[in-house]
């Protein structure tokens, strides 16, 4: 395992002083959404130019920090025509400029229909999976012609909010292109959290093969819904999901979610220590 860190949840610095404390902290990759991250020049779409990925492509090097995805978590659900366009056009100038940057995914969730991104009963219908099936459709095409992965992942509160339903999307659009995020905190609720086991059970089992990198958080249940919070500091069990990597995914990129600047290092810790005992538990 390659442990990393969203890159966005790190301390507020220029690009290039923040990637070199990601490197001082030990961590080795990076999820990298641009306009969260980048606040001292233009990041829309046509600010997209190779140029401007080598010279990131560059900072990253420089400090062995791999990207490990590049982040696009927009809505391919949207009721409006106007914005679904300009959604399609982001996505597609993600996947190019992702080919020159040398970063294999760009990652994505899966959206509601609806223009607030909230979650309705609607979201779990079959209509709001088929149009999302559909909207993903060109997306994945153009990945394969740039030789980049798209990576959807799940969550409960999305369209795809479980396994079985993922597995259904990359049954129907068979693309080796389309690949999974996992992260096992994003497919329970609170209705269901208390078969986290069972979940992630799940999850590897019909996705596994699939999955092209890994997301890792905690969650504390919290009137009527989970808040999430970094690893170790909730109920989150990382038992089945260490054994996954550790078995099946060597040297996958897992980047680390909801931590604070004040915690990252305990996080780190604290997951490196889970994945040790797996090791341990297999001797």
């Amino acid at each position: 395992m390659q442990l990393g860190i969203r890159l966005h949840d790190t301390k507020n610095l220029p690009i290039e002083e923040r990637i070199a404390e990601v490197h001082a902290m030990g961590f080795q990759c990076g999820h990298l959404t641009l306009g969260k991250v980048i606040t001292e020049f233009s990041t829309e779409d046509a600010a997209l130019t190779p140029g401007l990925a080598m010279y990131l492509k560059k900072i990253f090097e420089k400090n062995q920090v791999d990207i490990a995805v590049l982040g696009c978590y927009l809505n391919l659900a949207h009721p409006d025509p106007r914005q679904l366009e300009e959604i399609a056009n982001r996505y597609l100038a993600h996947i190019r400029f992702a080919s020159w940057l040398g970063c294999g995914v760009v990652g994505t969730e899966t959206g509601a229909p609806n223009a607030d991104y909230a979650f309705v009963p609607e979201c779990h219908s079959d209509a709001a999976l088929n149009l999302f099936i559909d909207r993903l459709r060109p997306v994945v095409r153009y990945a394969e012609q740039m030789g980049v992965v798209v990576g959807i992942e799940p969550v409960w509160r999305h369209i795809v909010y479980n396994p079985a339903r993922a597995r259904q999307v990359l049954d129907t659009l068979a693309s080796p292109n389309l690949q999974i995020i996992l992260d096992p905190a994003n497919l329970l609720d609170y209705c269901n959290y208390r078969q986290q086991a069972e979940v992630v059970e799940e999850a590897i089992d019909l996705l596994g093969d699939d999955v092209a990198m890994i997301h890792i958080k905690d969650f504390i249940p919290e009137d009527g819904s989970l808040k999430y919070v970094g690893a170790g500091l909730g109920m989150m069990d990382y038992t089945a999901l260490m054994k996954f990597i550790r078995e099946k995914k060597p040297f996958i990129h897992a980047t680390l979610e909801d931590t604070t600047p004040e915690n990252q290092i305990q996080c780190r810790d604290y997951i490196l220590a889970r994945y040790a005992e797996t090791a341990e538990r297999q001797m």
